[in-house]
């Protein structure tokens, strides 16, 4: 049986800096923040068949270890040394990942490194010549779930409250994947892809009624905006704009939270 294990490492980055202690709080960070320090969540994901008789795929304390001995040099040095050749974003996840493969005795099947709660960059061991940014949004806005062709009591038994006359709010989070070329990452313009999905999406819904101020959800014409058909649309919406921002970008994804227990993503 096959199984696909993910290890999140937490660690300040203290540039020249890889002696420091590990710490105790590996939630926070390990080693820890000191004063103003970049802090990066490393993300690796492996793949195999779990042992017969322990049911670990892998000790996780090997994983933080080979996070902190192969990979956290590398990012120290990178941002100790923003113009050396191997610190552009491209080249580090590679990089990242051949250094954690040569490390583990599993296979590794991906890396993401989480600049902040809302930006991050990954790479996948089949794909090593791609890089994928991850990037998060906020949006407000109203709906109603409601089936013309039902009766109100339909409607009712099938939506609950989320059919309401009147509708109902939700703060909407979005993440959009990019995919790029990983010798372009360096030069790949996160102002302009925020640019554009804002003036695509955020501008489009938010702080509206989805049904009565959008024509993709119009009532009678559109589609009923659910968190499914919202991913679906924002995606379609942003495929064109988000090709256009680099030669080989490409838009792999997008996922929409209706709530921190709901959300969609598409294509799946």
């Amino acid at each position: 049986m096959t199984t696909l294990l993910r290890r999140t490492t937490r660690f300040a980055v203290r540039p020249g800096g890889n002696e420091a202690p590990r710490g105790i709080n590996g939630y926070a960070g390990s080693p820890p923040m000191t004063g103003l320090s970049p802090f990066i969540a490393c993300t690796v994901e492996c793949r195999g068949e779990p042992d017969p008789t322990s049911g670990y795929l892998i000790n996780i304390k090997a994983i933080d270890d080979a996070v902190h001995e192969a990979v956290r040099p590398l990012l120290e040095r990178a941002i100790g040394q923003p113009d050396a050749p191997d610190a552009d974003p491209g080249t580090l996840l590679a990089s990242s990942l051949l250094a954690l493969e040569q490390s583990l005795p599993v296979d590794v099947t991906g890396l993401t490194l989480a600049l902040s709660p809302y930006h991050a960059l990954s790479m996948t061991t089949d794909q090593t010549h791609l890089a994928t940014i991850h990037l998060r949004f906020d949006f407000a806005a109203a709906h109603r779930l409601h089936v013309a062709e039902w009766d109100d009591q339909t409607n009712r038994d099938y939506f609950g409250k989320c059919t309401n006359p009147n509708g109902h709010g939700h703060n909407y989070q979005l993440e959009v994947r990019v995919a790029v070329p990983a010798a372009a990452l360096g030069r790949f313009s996160t102002d302009a892809l925020e640019r554009t999905v804002n003036d695509t999406v955020i501008n489009r819904f938010d702080h509206k009624h989805l049904n009565l101020d959008t024509a993709e959800f119009a009532d009678g014409t559109g589609l009923i905006p659910t968190v499914e058909n919202i991913a679906r649309v924002c995606y379609d919406l942003l495929t064109e704009p988000v090709s256009a921002l680099e030669a080989g970008a490409s838009l792999r994804s997008v996922r929409v939270w209706e709530t921190d227990r709901t959300s969609s993503e598409y294509p799946a």
